[in-house]
């Protein structure tokens, strides 16, 4: 099932972390501090989505999509029923440029983006940028939640430039 022990992949506590990437064929996940991006294929199931979705959102309650979008002022408070939260709105020439937050607390919001993901993959392949307060115990977290994924696994850990050549200044001394 894709599960591996979390010990052949733990981040090295010596270096500083520049991205971890794992997935599989038909999606990709990379997380940096700050930042998860989900490359969505457009064969991806359904269930492989929402997986992810719930995954990230029982690591960091915290993590938030943000999406933009113009729509008419009374889709606003459609969007806001389905738990989106609005951040920002103006007036333009095609209705309403409209900031939402989409909180992965919420798992009505969360049930809403998976399907606007569906909806997304008919035509093409989607990203999805998620922010969140993740750190290296996070990443591992969310690697090992996402495990459970039939086909999942790590396909890269990438560090700092600048923290690999410290590793190589270390010394060990009595």
């Amino acid at each position: 099932m894709g599960q591996n022990s979390s010990k052949e992949y733990e981040i090295s506590p010596y270096l500083s972390l520049s991205s971890f990437e794992m997935g599989r064929d038909d999606v990709n996940v990379v997380c940096t501090y700050g930042k998860i991006s989900i490359w969505f294929g457009r064969q991806v199931p359904d269930i492989v989505i929402g997986q992810i979705l719930l995954g990230i959102s029982n690591i960091d309650h915290s993590a938030v999509h943000e999406l933009e979008l113009i729509c008419d002022f009374d889709e606003i408070m459609e969007y806001e029923s389905h738990g989106y939260v609005l951040v920002s709105y103006a007036k333009s020439k095609d209705g309403y440029r409209t900031t939402f937050h989409i909180p992965f607390s919420s798992k009505k919001a969360l049930f809403h983006l998976a399907g606007s993901i569906t909806e997304e993959l008919k035509d093409k392949d989607t990203v999805l940028d998620c922010y969140w307060t993740g750190d290296d115990s996070d990443i591992m977290r969310l690697y090992e939640e996402l495990s459970n994924i039939e086909g999942w696994k790590l396909k890269s850990i990438n560090y700092k430039d600048d923290a690999k050549e410290k590793q190589s200044d270390l010394t060990i001394s009595d």
